[in-house]
C-alpha cells in the first residue's frame, strides 16, 4: 500500500465522526426549525426546504464542481475531501428521520446546531479532510492567502446566508446567523494553530 492510501484510510475514522455530528446538527438542530447553515449544506437545506430534495444528495451535486477543480489543480485536497462529501452526504440522508427526535426550543436548536456542526467541520478540517463543498474551497482559499480557515468559511458562509434572505424572512435569517456564527466560532477554536 502506498504512503498516500494509507493516510486516507487514518482519516476514515475522523471523516466518520465529524460526519455524524454535522449530520446530528443539521437534523437535530436546524431542521426543525427550518434554520439554515452556510456553504454547500446551506444551498441544500434551502433547496430542501422548498422542493423537499435530500439534503445529502443535493450536497453532492453541489460539491462535485469543487472536486472536480480540486482533482485538476489541487489533487491532494481532493483525496482529502472526496470522501468527506460522500460520508457526509450519506450520514445527512440516512439521519433525516431524527428530525422529529429532538424537542429544543429555537434558542437551544441554534446554540447545539452551532456546536455539533462546528465541532464536526472542525474536526475534520484539523485532519485536513472536509465534506468537499465550500470547505473545500475555503481549503484552497486559505492555502493560497496564509488565512484562518474558520474566518475563509465564515466569509463565504456570510454570502451565501445573506444571498438567501428574501427567502428566509429576518426571523430565521438572525437565528440561522446566530447558527453559524457559534458553528464558525467552534470551528475556529478547533483549527486555531496552538
Amino acid at each position: 500500500m502506498t504512503k498516500k492510501v494509507i493516510i486516507i484510510f487514518q482519516k476514515i475514522p475522523v471523516v466518520f465522526v465529524g460526519s455524524l455530528l454535522l449530520s446530528i446538527g443539521i437534523n437535530g438542530f436546524l431542521v426543525p426549525h427550518y434554520l439554515l447553515d452556510g456553504g454547500t449544506i446551506g444551498i441544500a437545506l434551502i433547496l430542501h426546504y422548498y422542493f423537499e430534495f435530500p439534503t445529502g444528495v443535493t450536497m453532492i451535486i453541489l460539491g462535485l464542481p469543487l472536486c472536480w477543480f480540486a482533482w485538476i489543480y489541487e489533487r491532494h485536497y481532493f483525496y482529502n475531501s472526496f470522501y468527506g462529501l460522500i460520508i457526509s452526504s450519506l450520514l445527512i440522508d440516512w439521519l433525516e428521520p431524527i428530525k422529529n427526535q429532538f424537542q429544543f426550543s429555537i434558542f437551544s436548536s441554534v446554540i447545539l446546531g452551532g456546536i455539533f456542526i462546528g465541532t464536526g467541520v472542525g474536526l475534520m478540517l484539523r485532519y485536513e479532510t472536509s465534506t468537499g463543498g465550500t470547505d473545500l474551497l475555503a481549503q484552497l482559499i486559505s492555502k493560497a492567502f496564509s488565512l484562518n480557515i474558520g474566518m475563509v468559511i465564515l466569509i463565504i458562509d456570510g454570502l451565501i446566508i445573506t444571498a438567501g434572505l428574501p427567502l428566509l424572512g429576518p426571523k430565521t435569517f438572525l437565528f440561522s446567523c446566530s447558527t453559524i456564527f457559534i458553528g464558525e466560532l467552534t470551528t475556529w477554536l478547533i483549527t486555531k494553530k496552538e
